[in-house]
């Protein structure tokens, strides 16, 4: 018998086609577009071999090998039945409590887990944890950390970065040149968080460079989108738009009036550019050797600018970089000096090439979610520095104006998210995850984060279970029902956290008397009073449940950024100091951090190809977002299996970089620094900067030996190689992009790829 279910991914809305209860396809939504090639890849990650079929746990942690121990990753694991598993958690929780205190318990829950809103693994467990007495939880995320804590010192808030952005459709009619910085490469717009059905972002670009607007990526990768490409030297985007500015100001070309109403500071960032104080004027012939673009392009480009109707735009990945905070405030500055802000099509935005949705209307409305607990104890780190603080228990650290303590990790609890995949310098992560005492984990697959568990808990896929769809970036609400049941012994995380909850005393704090059934209605109930209250009437549960989903109709008119705070900056203050965009901050000035002063600067990155250390490591890798999968997500699926080279991840390479190290395209080549090596398989393009290769996150990491800090990655994870640390005292975010390798050919035996299959497990 075949069945059809209505169901979502965070690559889109789909049917489950189910055959004699097994999931056979994935059929893709009608009014989808633009449908993701991933959804090829998920009846296959269903089954896979690397499916985890009961609870187990690590044969030492058992043995009492614990904190400061062997590094985790290479020992067998134990079969548990799931009361004992159940009762070891518990057990585990309640120990750390009494004798660490909550803070010591890292609920470190991070990533895209479920498209579904209720069985979220992250709410669910920091919903867990918070009522069984506390966590330590995080701040900001790795896709724009370093913006969120900075963009609202500069304008108030994120809005510019998370949405509503510039829409497209404003793009068409009202600008002739958008620049991208950072470029826009369209498989990020096959992506929505919560899933989605509407994937716009090609058809977006093509349309505004069809009515006229000239597109320019300004990025050290092609991309897909049409229009042109300026191929910068990674890292530089701030030094190209310190010169655009310089040319503004010198030839009198910026708008002095927008200037003097609307920001803060110019002065300031205008001696800067002239060199007052550093001698260095941020002229095109200054910035030309550092870019790698000529002066007379950039000449070009700040002009025209100045004499068309301009949208420039950055994708979120340019501030995951050494001193990443300054290409994100300089772009406002540039938007500034160019007096677009708050008009329609015009002024700047974060994110058009990111992900989806960005820049198409949405009625504003809450999308579906499942509401959180109190944290009582109150602790958090930013994002991006957990090696850190396992390293440095009790350590001082400055983020954000604040000077901050690590706390003490005695226990980490891990479901949602796979820190060995978006996590920095895997090796130094590897020696620092011995540390903590016991380590939890949620998983449906054998991942890199379950082989370095303690205790493995098998995890559902959502086909099997209830849940809800919903983005804040797409107008659809989607039903997705269970297709086929739990495959062995997993069981979906609600119910995992409330056994836990219950031997802790506080099940009914944890579930709210509730079950799967009456949450879902709750959720979506409480969101349908919400469309109520603005005007929009959808259909109630039963009948959305039936259907399969509810679109909200598009806004009648589109939303311009900073359109109010234009039309009346006294009466619609920015969420600032001043009310104003801050080209200069005090507020940050006041900090003293040397590494974010008070204006946007260039400040020279560590590791960027006109470092001393290029000379050592002569290639830039830049660390992208795969088409094959949704960051580690569907890496055992078979559209990501179908692109590997002799089963590695691809590195792409330009020819002549190639030529110079007498490689050819097919070779597996070994890509290596001071941090550590991978394999990868070669391909040869001319879509990257001569000087740049390019290797995708996600590649699960395969260490040749696991357990050994600095073993080879025979899969070619790029994460070996990125080096962690933040990106400024400010935002303390991710520095992945900034990263300096050389490539030389493997010329030994390929070892195998061990990832895909389970590890070397004991059933009693």
């Amino acid at each position: 018998m075949k069945e059809f279910k209505p169901h979502a991914a965070h690559w889109g809305a789909f049917t489950a086609v189910v055959e004699d209860g097994r999931l056979s396809a994935a059929r893709p939504f009608d009014l989808d577009c633009a449908p993701s090639k991933l959804l090829g890849s998920i009846a296959a990650a269903v089954y896979a071999p690397s499916r985890i079929d009961r609870p187990y746990v690590r044969e030492g942690w058992l043995a009492g090998d614990r904190a400061g121990g062997t590094p985790r990753g290479g020992e067998r694991f134990l079969a548990l039945d799931w009361d004992r598993a159940v009762a070891l958690v518990a057990g585990e929780i309640a120990r750390v409590h009494e004798m660490h205190g909550a803070a010591s318990i890292f609920g470190g829950s991070y990533g895209w887990s479920s498209a579904g809103r209720f069985h979220h693994a992250r709410q669910q467990l920091h919903r867990m944890l918070s009522a069984t007495g506390g966590y330590t939880g995080q701040l900001t995320n790795y896709s724009y950390a370093t913006g969120m804590t900075l963009m609202p010192h500069i304008v108030g808030d994120i809005a510019c970065i998370t949405g509503p952005v510039i829409q497209w459709a404003d793009i068409m009619r009202h600008a002739r040149l958008m620049i991208c910085f950072g470029g826009m490469r369209y498989g990020n717009g096959q992506v929505h968080s919560g899933g989605g059905v509407e994937h716009l972002m090609q058809g977006s670009a093509e349309r505004a460079q069809a009515a006229g607007v000239r597109l320019v990526s300004v990025s050290p990768l092609r991309g897909e989108a049409p229009g042109e490409w300026l191929p910068i030297r990674p890292c530089t985007d701030t030094a190209l738009m310190l010169a655009m500015a310089y040319v503004l100001l010198v030839e009198n070309l910026a708008d002095h009036d927008f200037l003097a109403r609307y920001t803060v500071g110019f002065d300031r960032l205008a001696a800067y550019l002239q060199g007052d104080a550093d001698g260095i004027a941020k002229s095109p012939a200054w910035a030309a050797p550092i870019t790698g673009i000529a002066p007379d392009v950039i000449v070009a480009l700040a002009r025209d600018c100045a004499r068309l109707p301009t949208v420039v735009t950055a994708t979120w990945a340019l501030q995951r970089a050494e001193y990443g905070e300054q290409p994100f405030w300089m772009l406002v500055a540039l938007a500034a000096m160019l007096g677009g802000i708050g008009k329609p099509g015009r002024g700047f935005a974060f994110g058009h090439g990111s992900i989806a949705g960005m820049g198409t209307p949405r009625t504003e409305v809450p999308s579906v979610s499942l509401p959180g607990l109190r944290n009582p104890a109150e602790s958090v780190i930013p994002v991006a520095r957990l090696t850190e603080m396992l390293e440095n228990p009790h350590g001082e650290y400055d983020y954000n104006g604040r000077r901050l303590r690590y706390p003490d990790t005695r226990l980490i609890y891990w479901a949602g998210g796979n820190p060995f995949h978006h996590h920095q310098d895997l090796n130094r992560l590897l020696r620092a995850w011995a540390k903590p005492e016991t380590i939890v984990v949620h998983e449906p697959w054998w991942t890199p984060l379950a082989r370095h568990a303690d205790i493995v808990l098998p995890a559902t896929t959502t086909l099997e279970r209830d849940d809800i769809g919903s983005s804040a970036r797409d107008r659809y609400i989607l039903a997705m029902h269970r297709a086929i049941p739990p495959q062995g012994g997993a069981r979906d995380d609600f119910s995992i956290f409330a056994d836990i909850a219950d031997v802790l005393g506080v099940r009914e704090r944890f579930t709210e008397q509730r079950d799967v059934a009456t949450w879902l209605r709750v959720m979506y109930e409480r969101t349908r009073s919400a469309c109520a209250r603005t005007g929009i009437e959808i259909a109630d549960f039963d009948r959305f449940w039936e259907a399969g989903f509810v679109e909200i109709p598009a806004p009648a008119s589109s939303d311009v950024p900073y359109s109010a705070f234009v039309r009346d900056p006294a009466a619609n203050r920015l969420n600032t100091p001043s009310g104003r965009i801050e080209i200069f901050s005090g507020r940050i000035a006041g900090f003293g951090y040397d590494d974010c002063p008070g204006h946007p600067i260039w400040k020279e990155p560590r590791e960027y190809l006109g470092a001393p250390l290029a000379q050592r490591f002569p290639l830039h890798l830049v660390s992208v977002q795969p088409a094959t999968r949704l960051h580690g997500q569907m890496d055992q699926g078979s559209v990501s299996l179908e692109s590997k080279i002799a089963g590695r991840e691809p590195l792409s390479m330009h020819p002549e970089d190639a030529q110079r190290r007498g490689l050819a395209a097919g070779d597996v080549v070994r890509v290596f620094n001071d941090r550590g090596a991978c394999l990868a398989g070669l391909m040869l393009t001319e879509d990257v900067r001569r000087g740049v290769v390019m290797l995708s996150t996600g590649a699960w990491f395969d260490p040749l030996e696991p357990g050994k800090p600095g073993s080879l990655c025979v899969h070619g994870n790029p994460n070996v190689l990125t080096q962690d640390v933040g990106t400024s005292r400010l935002g303390q975010g991710p520095s992945a992009h900034s990263c300096l390798v050389e490539v030389e050919r493997w010329g030994r035996e390929l070892p195998p790829i061990k990832v895909h299959r389970p590890p070397p497990v004991i059933t009693l």
